[in-house]
């Protein structure tokens, strides 16, 4: 691709969190932990339901393939910016950048619609308990999972395609950690509106459409618990939902307020430092929450990690 120069494009420049020097150790040292507490966290995730025949579930098949989302969610940037933060480099190749935007574009629309299908999960066995088993059967399980990576890849394979045939001029800095599709449009020199069409076209039907999806299974979840009489059933009934909608809810919350932030301010350096929420700690914080609040979970931790004591209780299916 050619710039308005005649020179070939070679690489871009991500600028990063930050530009003071003194800081890049801190943010090394905090991302890199971080980054390792994503990892090791969303794999004993992973480990564990595969591990114990009793989490051979609809809801935990779906979490175990939330937490390998967030395991390659997190991969797509994390490496490259802590490799440049330690090779004093801001440089990104032009085929690496192209990359990195299309699977960060994959790996953010799969945590979304896999969050949608775990609302639907939630939605059936809550609202049609009888039915659950027959309706939430294996196989429209696994269909489900190949529905949201087709649409995800497909998604992601249209946007990027569409940056691949903008022209780009002499200035090529990022002001962010990684190639962020709208910054890399915006530093475009040759028209853009169509690629702005289609990316808000996509993050309008694909972002907001799942969205509304899981706002409707919560509603009528919500409409369902309300009707049970006894406060312990209504608590029961809640319990099993509450982990996703915390991970919901932090995880559109985080989106909402990067949004909102670069809106108001038009600060990218702003809308960087926002954009760490959902794409580090949202995927980070996800096992704790998944773990913390489950005793299946826990329990299965206990055993893949050989802590499991005699004395307990057996798990009821």
């Amino acid at each position: 691709m050619e710039p308005g120069n005649g020179t070939q494009i070679s690489e871009f420049l991500l600028l990063g969190l930050s530009q003071a020097l003194e800081l890049q150790p801190l943010i090394f040292g905090l991302f890199l932990s971080m980054y390792l507490v994503t990892v090791l966290g969303n794999l004993l995730i992973v480990l564990a339901v595969s591990s114990d025949s009793h989490l051979h579930t609809p809801m935990y098949f779906f979490l175990s393939n939330l937490s390998l989302v967030d395991i390659c969610f997190t991969s797509t940037t994390i490496p490259k910016m802590l490799w440049n933060i330690q090779t004093q480099s801001k440089v990104i190749t032009y085929q690496g950048c192209i990359t990195q935007m299309y699977f960060y574009i994959l790996f953010a629309m799969l945590d979304n619609m896999i969050l949608t299908v775990m609302a639907y999960d939630r939605f059936v066995a809550i609202c049609h308990p009888l039915h659950y088993m027959v309706i939430m059967n294996p196989r429209l399980c696994g269909l489900l999972v190949l529905l949201s990576w087709i649409m995800s890849v497909l998604n992601s394979l249209l946007n990027s395609l569409m940056v691949l045939g903008l022209r780009f001029c002499s200035d090529l800095k990022i002001p962010h950690f990684f190639c962020e599709l709208s910054q890399v449009v915006h530093i475009a020199c040759s028209d853009t509106f169509l690629n702005n069409i289609i990316m808000y076209f996509s993050a309008g039907l694909l972002g907001g459409g799942p969205f509304a999806g899981i706002l409707y299974s919560y509603s009528k979840i919500l409409s369902s618990i309300c009707g049970i009489p006894s406060a312990q059933g209504k608590y029961k009934a809640f319990s099993t939902c509450a982990s996703h909608l915390s991970v919901v809810s932090l995880f559109y919350g985080t989106s909402l307020g990067v949004y909102l932030s670069f809106t108001a301010t038009q600060n990218a350096y702003s809308s960087a430092t926002a954009s760490v929420m959902y794409t580090v700690v949202t995927p980070m914080l996800n096992p704790f929450i998944y773990s913390l609040r489950n005793n299946d979970i826990k329990r299965a931790l206990q055993r893949f990690l050989g802590r499991q004591t005699f004395q307990e209780p057996t798990v009821l299916g």
